[in-house]
């Protein structure tokens, strides 16, 4: 299985909501270019259209690409784009779900109810999607709502397995937050407890900030309920992002605006071409994954 066992990064393609524009101006697109929503969407569309046409961006150095929900009609060289990824790159399509962040409450953000998950995902599997993500923050350490954020994350995965999908847990430690370290010792704890509540077949993939401590996550990446670990830059520069990930050789980059740091739609196709080969080049991971424990 190429998310078990693949070199490679799973790029991070589902931008949303503000984030989009961000992307975009980074992206060298101006905002008098999106005065509408649709404008919006077709640019970012196009943003991402050009990576995913790159040579660049190829099964060889990309393991799998999380796209967001607009992208499924969508369409790249006559082919839906989770069609296209698979059968003519080889990487594995994930979906990102979710509705946004509910507000702050126990010095973390829950996600927005999905009444219509169930849905979403036959929508999904309809459309060659092998997984979801969805993401949620823990801006403090507070046991409590990092229980929740948990629970959560957790209890939406057992939806997303039932639907025959893999999901992609993301439970955010914030960066920026004072008492990093023991927010993260107390997500450590949860995702143990959790993760040992699983059935034997039920296999995720983790998605987390990259923590302070080297290897914090290794017997977390040895459970035999863990596909695999793959990092969030979270706000880190695509320097700062590598260096950080280059301390922890058992998680690979699940990069979005680290990954695309650089590029620029003034650039020619070369240019471009060559910017993203050199910027996946420094994210690649190992190919080997941790040795399991037992169940």
């Amino acid at each position: 299985m190429r998310i078990e066992h693949g070199a490679g990064i799973i790029a991070a393609l589902d931008q949303s909501g503000g984030s989009i524009p961000v992307a975009l101006g980074l992206y060298g697109v101006p905002s008098d270019r999106h005065s509408t929503a649709d404008e919006l969407l077709e640019q970012i569309h196009a943003m991402r259209a050009r990576i995913l046409r790159s040579p660049a961006f190829s099964s060889d150095h990309v393991i799998g690409t999380i796209l967001f929900r607009e992208s499924l009609a969508r369409e790249i060289n006559g082919k839906p784009i989770p069609r296209m990824l698979w059968e003519d790159r080889g990487i594995v399509p994930f979906l990102k779900i979710d509705d946004g962040l509910d507000a702050r409450h126990n010095d973390v953000q829950l996600l927005k109810p999905i009444p219509d998950l169930d849905a979403r995902l036959e929508l999904a599997r309809a459309a060659g999607i092998y997984g979801t993500k969805k993401r949620s923050v823990i801006h403090d350490a507070n046991r409590a709502g990092v229980e929740a954020i948990v629970g959560q994350q957790f209890q939406l995965g057992r939806q997303i397995l039932q639907a025959g999908l893999v999901p992609i847990l993301e439970p955010e430690v914030s960066i920026v937050s004072d008492r990093k370290s023991e927010a993260e010792a107390l997500l450590r704890e949860a995702l143990q407890r959790h993760l040992d509540s699983l059935a034997p077949d039920q296999r995720v993939v983790l998605k987390l900030s990259l923590p302070n401590e080297d290897g914090f996550y290794d017997g977390i990446a040895a459970h035999p309920n863990v596909l695999r670990i793959a990092a969030l830059s979270g706000g880190y520069s695509q320097d700062d992002a590598c260096a950080r990930l280059a301390r922890h050789p058992r998680m690979i980059a699940s990069f979005s605006r680290a990954l695309v740091e650089g590029l620029s739609q003034q650039q020619t196709d070369a240019e471009f071409d060559q910017k993203l080969a050199a910027t996946i080049a420094r994210l690649k991971a190992p190919a080997a994954p941790p040795e399991r424990r037992a169940p």
